[in-house]
């Protein structure tokens, strides 16, 4: 059987016995020696050495209650019980310095003596398991009761053994999971898991977060939840600030995103707070940040880290402290390796990395995604829409099928449902508009990429990797290619198509510039010259 011990501080005002007439025989340090079936072993006693007269007499008096119990005193001095660092760094150093046998011994921290600094430090040291220990609280013997030890009651701080506790924070939990989903019943296993880790790092860390995923799987929507719930918790008190980096370009992207000064630039008219500024207190997200320049990534990277940053044009740093939720479609790890990303900004946001699946890869989520779509669409027309049963049936056997491409994930989904109820009449969507519906994803999913210069993009890419592009994206890449095969060289080609902005960014380096442009699609100079 274990050993019993118990450390705590000598009371200077209740071990003393001059409180309250109800108190007044009762002192903390002395009832735990004073209880039925209860034996103190070892009682470790914190006091301040100028308290020696009131130890003597405690020592006495539990050596004639309870002879077993063997009395440890350990002296803590202490200029002032009230200064809560002084007392905290005391104990820190006394449980350092004490040597635990858990195998032999269990232990108690008793928290009813000492100044509420006191107590408080105890509490903190036990939770954090400096102390290997249940705390124990003691009180005074209740109006008619015979004994005069009072009650003793032990709390572990693993709440999960309390079952009601245990309960309520369950249902915490999955309150906090349905916000990241809005309450959309999902029902895919792989993206479950993922809601589930975003929600313990959300609640957990401050840290930034690297959201991946296709274009319209819901980064944004995602960072957007995130932001309520941390909001929700009291974690943040500032604005939720979104921006898409794809949209920066050149001395505007600094400008917007860290502020500039009066005159800092042609067109600096007034001085602009910035984006970053803006975010103070709040979360920060950066849809496509790949397409982030790379000396904004600089000074992003030292704004994440220290919280501080110049604005353009400034001799003064400005400070904000905001939470970084990044978004991307692009392989980062492959623009770091090719040198379009910095490698320690991306070691930064790569902490908390969360790949956000794409609509195809969870088809048995399109039903409650199709409801929650058409409340929405409810809420906004002013009026319910429902879909007739057959039309629902034949909406979702389509939507769930193979056919259904779903290119634009969530996006085109909710582009769909918005086409359906608006045209739905009396707010009954009929199998009528869903069959007109399917018809016009069908036409917008298998039109042919209208030919650029005549380039054919199947021969370059294959058609596994055409059908992996965007519409935009083929038609931009077929232009390119075929603005490549009216030159001889990467650096004439190059030229023409960058001759604006390469004399605005005062650089010559325009063959990289479509070298990299190039890469990015698995493409190389010879191949597209000679692929014909």
């Amino acid at each position: 059987m274990k050993q019993r011990v118990v450390i705590g501080f000598l009371g200077t005002v209740l071990d003393e016995g001059r409180t309250a007439k109800r108190w007044e025989r009762w002192r903390p340090t002395i009832a735990l020696a004073q209880q039925e079936d209860w034996v103190v072993d070892r009682l470790e006693l914190l006091y301040d050495p100028k308290h020696q007269r009131l130890l003597d007499r405690i020592e006495r008096d539990l050596a004639s209650i309870s002879p077993e119990t063997e009395l440890v005193p350990r002296a803590l001095p202490l200029a002032d019980p009230w200064d809560f660092e002084q007392v905290y760094a005391a104990l820190h150093g006394f449980v350092r310095g004490y040597s635990f046998d858990t195998e032999r011994e269990e232990y108690l921290v008793h928290i009813t003596t000492g100044t509420h600094v006191a107590q408080i430090c105890l509490f903190l040291l036990t939770e954090a398991r400096y102390f290997p220990a249940r705390l124990l609280q003691s009180s005074p013997p209740q109006r008619g009761s015979k004994g005069v030890g009072g009650e003793l009651r032990t709390i572990d701080l693993d709440l999960s053994r309390y079952d009601l506790l245990a309960q309520r924070f369950a249902e915490e939990r999955a309150a906090d999971l349905s916000l990241l989903k809005s309450g959309i019943a999902t029902l895919n296993p792989a993206f479950n898991r993922l809601i589930d880790a975003i929600e313990r790092v959300a609640t957990r860390s401050r840290a930034p977060m690297l959201l991946l995923g296709p274009t319209g799987a819901g980064k944004s929507f995602l960072a957007r939840q995130v932001y309520q719930l941390k909001r929700q918790r009291h974690q943040l008190n500032g604005p939720f600030v979104e921006v898409n980096c794809a949209t920066l370009h050149g001395e505007g992207s600094m400008a917007a995103l860290f502020g500039h000064t009066k005159g800092a630039y042609t067109g600096a008219v007034g001085e602009r707070a910035g984006l970053l500024r803006q975010a103070d207190g709040g979360l920060l997200f950066l849809d496509e940040i790949g397409d982030l320049g790379v000396d904004e990534q600089a000074m992003l990277l030292k704004a994440i880290e220290e919280k501080r940053f110049y604005p353009l044009g400034s001799d003064h740093e400005v400070e904000s402290d905001f939470q970084l939720i990044a978004g991307t479609c692009r392989d980062l790890q492959r623009d770091v390796a090719e040198g379009r990303f910095r490698e320690d900004l991306y070691a930064r946001i790569n902490l908390w990395t969360f790949p956000l699946p794409g609509l195809a890869e969870r088809r048995e989520d399109i039903a409650p995604n199709v409801s929650f779509e058409l409340e929405r669409q409810g809420r906004e027309l002013g009026r319910m829409v429902r879909f007739n049963k057959q039309a629902l049936v034949r909406y979702l056997a389509y939507a769930e099928s193979g056919e259904a491409q779903w290119r634009g994930n969530f996006r085109e989904l909710s582009a769909s449902v918005t086409r359906l109820a608006t045209l739905a009449e009396g707010g009954r969507i009929t199998e009528v508009d869903v069959l007109e519906e399917i018809e016009r994803l069908r036409t917008q999913w298998h039109a042919p990429v209208p030919s650029v210069g005549g380039v054919d993009l199947a021969d370059l890419l294959g058609e596994e990797g055409l059908a992996g592009l965007d519409r935009f994206d083929r038609m931009q890449l077929a232009a390119v290619v075929a603005e490549c095969r009216r030159h001889a060289n990467l650096s004439a080609a190059g030229r023409a198509l960058f001759d604006v902005s390469r004399i605005r960014r005062k650089s010559s380096n325009d063959a990289d510039r479509l070298r990299k442009y190039l890469t990015k699609f698995g493409l190389d100079w010879e191949r597209v010259k000679t692929d014909r």
